[in-house]
């Protein structure tokens, strides 16, 4: 551990170093330090900081920048989540107060209104439903051998896909399949739709030389409507952080964060150590993936009581103001999770 003059000192550059992107010297630390306190001895102060390894001198100055094992201090020891402008948390509210008719746009617009917000990219993993129920089935007709597969659950999410047909079936067996549905799932939960059990109904109650084909049209609806959605935006300014990148890396960063499986598992991280906040920072040595090394990933949980927990995140510059993002994101995941529970609460 440190001293307390020592993390005032190591907070001062953090603070300075990102706002300016500049090498902080002795003289800078001491006008903004709440302690008199010499150059001389901050000097040999900020010598102690980088023989620990959580300072280090550039190439090009006599200024440090925080190391990574710095950024890691402060973030498990010394940061404070900020109280943001009224202007902030109002434009929140504004924003959520639209009128939404499926969970999946609310979860979307928070993606969008963190990016906005951030200037970053954001994430926003909808809350788990398996716990909603089958409430109605159609399939559509759309032209020769397509169709449109229709699912409607009880949280007024309407799940949709187009499927191409065999030629040689009939429409009397997609009417029975449709049947089937609405007969034998509708009021059962997502969570109780098992492979199992629709394997049990398509032989009992399909047959027919095409059962195969529309069990598993009716497995790919069930298992799109059962999965949490994840909403990606603001992939552009993901440029903001690469200057120092090629091309080819940057391609490879953008095809990344559009693999929701990807996002998904490192938003789902679950940290071994303890951290005083609900807000887990993971800075990019910690990622398991070299292209996010000059980036920290900061996720935040949210509940909907029953409806299950979904998950939003921001990806930005390791250098990114710690205090002011964890600020928003703990404000953000309760504003989130009150207009996803007014929503449900429609269908009570």
């Amino acid at each position: 551990m440190l001293t307390e003059r020592q993390e005032l000192i190591l907070k001062t550059i953090i603070k300075d170093f990102t706002q300016t992107q500049e090498p902080v010297g002795s003289k800078t630390v001491m006008k903004q330090l709440p302690i008199k306190v010499s150059s001389a001895t901050i000097r040999n102060e900020m010598a102690v900081l980088e023989d620990k390894g959580l300072i280090e001198k550039t190439h090009s100055s006599s200024g440090r920048i925080p190391s990574t094992d710095g950024y890691r201090y402060y973030l498990d020891n010394l940061v404070e989540p900020l109280q943001l402008p009224e202007t902030v948390y109002n434009k929140i509210v504004y924003q959520l107060d639209k009128p939404f008719h499926q969970v999946n746009e609310i979860v979307q617009e928070a993606a969008k209104i963190l990016s906005d917000l951030t200037n970053y990219t954001a994430f926003a993993e909808g809350p788990e439903s398996h716990s909603v129920t089958v409430t109605g089935f159609r399939i559509v007709p759309l032209s020769n051998r397509q169709v449109m597969a229709i699912l409607v659950t009880s949280d007024g999410n309407v799940q949709n896909q187009v499927y191409a047909l065999p030629h040689n079936i009939h429409g009397d067996e997609i009417e029975k399949a449709v049947r089937m549905i609405n007969d034998k799932l509708v009021g059962k939960s997502l969570k109780q739709i098992t492979p199992t059990l629709l394997q049990s109904l398509s032989s009992h109650e399909l047959g027919g030389d095409h059962a195969t084909e529309l069990l598993s049209l009716v497995e790919d609806v069930l298992k799109d409507a059962a999965s949490e959605q994840m909403y990606v935006d603001g992939q552009i300014n993901l440029l903001n952080n690469s200057s120092e990148q090629n091309v080819k890396d940057l391609r490879s960063l953008y095809e990344l964060v559009d693999q929701n499986d990807v996002i998904s598992s490192l938003m789902n991280y679950s940290p071994t150590n303890d951290s005083k906040f609900p807000i887990q920072v993971r800075l990019g040595s910690e990622l398991p993936n070299e292209l996010l090394k000059n980036y920290s990933l900061l996720t935040a949980e949210y509940s909907v009581g029953e409806h299950g927990k979904g998950t939003i995140a921001l990806l930005g510059p390791t250098n990114m103001p710690y205090s002011q993002m964890i600020g928003l994101l703990e404000y953000f995941r309760n504003e989130l999770a009150k207009k996803l529970l007014d929503y449900y609460g429609r269908f009570q």
